[in-house]
C-alpha cells in the first residue's frame, strides 16, 4: 500500500509542471562582464562514447545566485538548505508596464495593487516579477536592448519594493527574467545593483533569466530550483520549474 509520500508524487504528477529554464549554448544572450559559453567535444561515439566540457560562468543561463555572489561572509551555493530551493510561488505581472516603458522598475504600490486583487502576499514565498522579457531570448540584441550611446534599458525591481517584500512580508527569495534585478537605468543612476545586493544581503538566493511566468498564476503554485553542487560556488545554473494548483 502506497504511503502518504509516494501518495503525495502520485498527486504531484497529476497536476501541470511548467519549465522557467532557458536552453542556453556559446550564442545565448549573457551578462556583458561575461565570456561566451564554450561547449567543447572530448569524445564522440566513435571513440566508444560521447562527452563534453562546458566553461561559463556560474551566472550563465537561467542561474541562482547564492548570497556570496554580492556579500562578503554569507552562504555559498553549496550551503543552502534543500528545503529553501522549494517554495511557494507568487508572481507579480507587470508585463504591460514594461512593455510601454523598458525602464519600469516596481514599486511598493504595485504590491499593494497586487494584493488589492489577489490577496496579502504570504511568508516564506519565492516572489517573481514578470516583465515577459524571457519572450526577447535568445535575441542578443534585443535581449541587451542599448540604446544610441550603448546604455542598456530593461526592467527591474525597485529598492522599497524589496525591502517591502523581505522586512514587511518576509518572503524567501525572489526571481526575475532579466540578467539583473536593478532596473538598468537604476544600476546607471546609482552606479551599482544596490538591489541585488539587498536581496542577497538578506542571506538568501535569487534566480535570473526566468521564462514562461506568462504561463503560471499569480498564487497558488510552487517553484523548485534544482541545481549542481559545485564547491565553494556562488552560483550556477539552475533548472527551475513550477508545479501548478
Amino acid at each position: 500500500m502506497a504511503n502518504d509520500l509516494i501518495q503525495a508524487i502520485q498527486l504531484l504528477k497529476e497536476k501541470e509542471w511548467v519549465d522557467l529554464t532557458h536552453t542556453f549554448g556559446p550564442e545565448s544572450p549573457h551578462f556583458s562582464a561575461f565570456e561566451s559559453a564554450e561547449f567543447k567535444t572530448l569524445f564522440t561515439h566513435d571513440d566508444g562514447f560521447f562527452s563534453q566540457s562546458f566553461t561559463f560562468a556560474g551566472q550563465y543561463g537561467t542561474h541562482l545566485d547564492a548570497p556570496i555572489h554580492f556579500v562578503r561572509d554569507k552562504r555559498y551555493l553549496d550551503e543552502l538548505d534543500l528545503k529553501e530551493l522549494v517554495l511557494p510561488l507568487v508572481v507579480i505581472d507587470k508585463s504591460k508596464e514594461a512593455e510601454a516603458n523598458n525602464d519600469y522598475s516596481l514599486t511598493v504600490e504595485d504590491i499593494l495593487q497586487f494584493e488589492a486583487e489577489h490577496g496579502k502576499i504570504e511568508s516564506g514565498s519565492f516572489v517573481a516579477l514578470r516583465t515577459d522579457w524571457s519572450k526577447r531570448w535568445p535575441d542578443v540584441a534585443a535581449f541587451n536592448n542599448k540604446d544610441a550611446d550603448g546604455n542598456n534599458h530593461a526592467p527591474g525591481w525597485g529598492l522599497d519594493a524589496l525591502k517591502f517584500l523581505f522586512e514587511e512580508r518576509q518572503i524567501k527569495a525572489v526571481g526575475h527574467e532579466t540578467f539583473d534585478t536593478d532596473a538598468s537605468v537604476d544600476f546607471q543612476k546609482n552606479g551599482a545593483l544596490l538591489g541585488e545586493y539587498y536581496v542577497l544581503a538578506q542571506d538568501t538566493y535569487q534566480v535570473e533569466l526566468l521564462k514562461n511566468l506568462d504561463k503560471l498564476p499569480a498564487k497558488g503554485a510552487v517553484i523548485v530550483n534544482i541545481t549542481a553542487k559545485p564547491e565553494k560556488a556562488s552560483g550556477f545554473p539552475v533548472r527551475s520549474f513550477a508545479i501548478l494548483p
